[in-house]
C-alpha cells in the first residue's frame, strides 16, 4: 500500500518503514480509510489464537493461551486450608498476575495492578463450595498464576481465556482423612493401596458455569479495531473490554480511559463483535479440551 509523503509515494520497504515510525497514526490512518490494518486484518477481525492445555506438569491445572504474539501461561496449583467460619463450607481462589520484563520492551509500571483485579473479578464461574471438603474443617485453596510471556496486546482477554483454560484442565486431586483427622492428599499410588475411605473418590473436574469470554476494541474516531497490537494500543489510547459469558450474555464492559467516547451505537457494535468472538473461542477451547481426552 503506497503513502503518501513529501516527495511522493513510498516506493521502497525502507522508506515505509520510516515513515511507519516517524508518523504511526498517518501510517494507521491510511490503512484504515480502506479498511484493513497493517497486518492484513480487516478491522473487526481478532488474531488467530490457540490453546494449549496441560503445558506445566507439576501444576493441578495449566495451559498456554495464544492470541497472535500476546502470550499467556496459567497454572494452577491445589492446596489443603481451614475455610473460614463465615464460609465454612467454601473454598478460596487466590490469583496472581506476573509480568516479568522478558514480556516487553517496555512493561509499563502499574499493568499488572490493573489486570490482576480485573482477572479476578470474573473467577465468578467456580463455585466455591464444589471447593469444600470436610464442612468447618478442610477445603481446598486453588492459587492461580498467570505470566505474561509476551505483551503484544489484548493482554485481559489472553489472561482470562488462559485462566478459563487452566481451570477447564483442572484436576482436584484425591485426598483422605489420616489418623488425626486430618486432610492429606494421596499420591496415584496410594488411591488404590490406602485403607481409609478417600474424601473424594477420584480426581474430579470442576463443573465451570457463566464461563466469561472477552474482546478488547480501540475506538479511534469513526473506527473500531477489535483485538489490539501493542503498537496499536500505543498510538490509539481509547480502550474498551466487553466480557460476555458463555450464553452470550453480558457480564462487564471496561473503558478505562482515552479520549473518545463511547456512544451507544459504539458499545452495541463492540458488543456484536463480542458475540462473534465468543463463539469462536468457545470452539477453540472445546478443541482443546477435545484434544486432551483424545491424548
Amino acid at each position: 500500500m503506497g503513502l503518501p509523503n513529501a516527495s511522493g509515494d513510498l516506493s521502497t520497504e525502507v522508506e515505509v518503514d520510516a515513515f511507519r515510525r516517524l508518523f504511526p497514526l498517518r501510517f494507521y490512518e491510511k490503512h484504515l480509510s480502506e479498511s484493513i490494518r497493517p497486518d492484513a486484518r480487516p478491522l473487526g477481525r481478532a488474531r488467530d489464537t490457540t490453546i494449549a492445555l496441560g503445558a506445566v506438569a507439576s501444576a493441578n491445572g495449566s495451559a498456554l493461551a495464544k492470541i497472535g504474539s500476546t502470550t499467556m501461561l496459567a497454572a494452577i496449583k491445589m492446596e489443603v486450608m481451614t475455610p473460614s467460619p463465615e464460609t465454612p463450607d467454601e473454598g478460596c481462589i487466590a490469583i496472581d498476575f506476573h509480568m516479568p520484563p522478558i514480556c516487553s520492551p517496555i512493561v509499563r509500571p502499574g499493568r499488572p495492578a490493573e489486570a490482576a483485579p480485573v482477572v479476578s473479578k470474573h473467577s465468578g464461574m467456580i463455585n466455591l463450595k464444589e471447593l469444600s471438603l470436610v464442612s468447618g474443617k478442610a477445603a481446598w485453596m486453588a492459587y492461580l498464576d498467570i505470566y505474561c510471556l509476551d505483551a503484544d496486546g489484548s493482554l485481559f482477554d489472553a489472561a482470562l481465556l488462559s485462566a478459563v483454560a487452566a481451570f477447564s484442565h483442572l484436576e482436584i486431586p484425591v485426598v483422605s482423612l489420616n489418623d488425626d483427622g486430618k486432610v492429606v492428599l494421596l499420591s496415584e499410588e496410594q488411591e488404590g493401596m490406602s485403607e481409609r475411605e478417600p474424601v473424594n473418590k477420584d480426581k474430579r473436574k470442576l463443573i465451570l458455569s457463566s464461563i466469561p469470554f472477552s474482546l478488547t476494541c480501540i475506538l479511534h474516531k469513526n473506527y473500531i479495531l477489535a483485538d489490539p497490537t501493542a503498537e496499536e494500543e500505543s498510538i490509539m489510547e481509547t480502550l474498551v473490554t466487553v466480557v460476555l459469558d458463555s450464553s452470550s450474555q453480558l457480564v462487564s464492559l471496561y473503558k478505562p480511559g482515552g479520549p473518545v467516547l463511547a456512544y451507544t451505537s459504539v458499545v452495541q457494535d463492540c458488543i456484536a463483535l463480542t458475540r462473534q468472538r465468543v463463539k469462536e473461542l468457545q470452539k477453540i477451547l472445546e478443541e482443546a479440551i477435545s484434544g486432551m481426552e483424545v491424548d
